[in-house]
């Protein structure tokens, strides 16, 4: 497996239409070679200690214990870590805070498009449009489209309306659009589709898009359907079922739904929100757990075997979707990393959070 390039990008606070149960310090910076190649090199090590003695001890109730323990679970297959990423971007060298809702507005890259990938077909009726940072995913049926997330404002354009063009499907047939939180990568495309295509506009984050002033430059999406636990978005044979999981934001939102490969159902787990570019304090990581472990709960139930985000780099979704040009016939979907290496996702971020839970609480009680 060709093992995904470590790439950041600054995530940026910006500040009901029909709600049935069932309806139709943030750190600005790209992520240096140095501490990927590092980050990489102790996990592979880590690895191969746990191929050579699988029984782990008890988690010391320390700092350095839980960051062990986090880095530990990355796990993966050969040796090689599935969630190096992951780790990285949360125990190696974690964001801290958020920006204001009078943050300034988003630039304009005029070299953007060279991090764009050509979007790809990753099953039956799973499509993914996006970066080697960034994700889209856009779960299709006869009777229309959900799209998952929807890239930076100034991307949008080119990365989801081209990419859906060019792989044959059309952008007025998204009927629905679900935000998993109002941080620009995630939400700055829903004006487009809702303005131009009439599409509805699903997040439990309206109030952070109310309350930015500069973050969505080419107009702000219109409220329209704040999600309850346990909503299902529905179209044609295709749902998704939401639950709400603050933390990351105070309205981020996590999904279940079903694709197929070659005809074979398999169940993913969409998790709506990762790195610690919230408030740093005690309450707000205590939230941030508590939603981690709702959702590891629900991919235990639901037997997810497929965790997806909208950051490609914590799942590697944009590298292991390369592989499916030299897949085998009997080999497992890239993506299909298990049962347990969803659990160790979670696990990871549970222990890299109670980690820098507690190295506020150590300075806290400083005198």
């Amino acid at each position: 497996m060709r093992l995904p390039r470590s790439r950041r990008r600054c995530f940026c606070y910006d500040g009901a239409a029909n709600n049935k149960k069932t309806i139709g310090s943030v750190m600005p910076f790209s992520m240096r070679n140095a501490v990927g190649v590092l980050a990489l090199a102790a996990l592979t090590s880590t690895a191969s200690a746990q191929t050579i003695a699988p029984q782990q001890k008890a988690i010391s109730d320390t700092i350095e214990g839980h960051l062990a323990a986090g880095k530990n679970a990355a796990g993966g297959r050969d040796n090689t870590p599935d969630f190096y990423g992951l780790v990285t971007a949360i125990c190696v060298a974690p964001q801290h805070g958020a920006l204001s809702p009078d943050a300034p507005a988003p630039v304009e890259n005029p070299d953007r498009k060279l991090a764009y990938m050509e979007p790809k077909k990753a099953f039956d009726d799973l499509y993914w449009m996006g970066t080697e940072a960034t994700s889209a995913w856009l779960l299709t049926s006869d009777d229309g489209y959900i799209l998952y997330d929807t890239a930076a404002v100034y991307d949008a354009e080119d990365v989801l309306v081209g990419g859906m063009k060019k792989l044959g499907l059309d952008p007025a047939k998204v009927r629905y659009v679900i935000v998993s939180h109002a941080h620009r990568g995630e939400s700055g495309g829903a004006y487009l589709f809702q303005s131009r295509y009439g599409s509805h506009i699903v997040t439990a984050d309206w109030d952070l898009i109310d309350e930015s002033k500069n973050g969505y430059p080419t107009g702000k999406p219109k409220r329209d359907i704040t999600p309850t636990d346990g909503m299902k978005i529905t179209v044609g044979d295709r749902s998704v079922t939401l639950y709400l999981t603050p933390g990351h934001t105070p309205g981020t939102i996590s999904g279940i739904f079903q694709v197929h490969d070659h005809g074979k159902p398999l169940t993913v787990f969409y998790s709506g929100g990762t790195e610690f570019n919230f408030p740093n304090d005690v309450a707000h990581f205590d939230q941030y757990i508590a939603s981690v472990r709702k959702q590891a709960s629900l991919a235990k139930e639901a037997g997810a075997t497929i965790i997806m985000n909208n950051q490609s780099q914590f799942n590697g979704a944009a590298d292991r979707l390369r592989m499916l040009a030299d897949r085998k016939p009997d080999e497992r979907h890239p993506l299909e990393v298990g049962a347990d290496a969803v659990a160790r996702y979670f696990k990871i971020e549970d222990q890299c959070a109670q980690a820098q839970r507690l190295k506020i609480m150590a300075e806290t009680e400083k005198p």
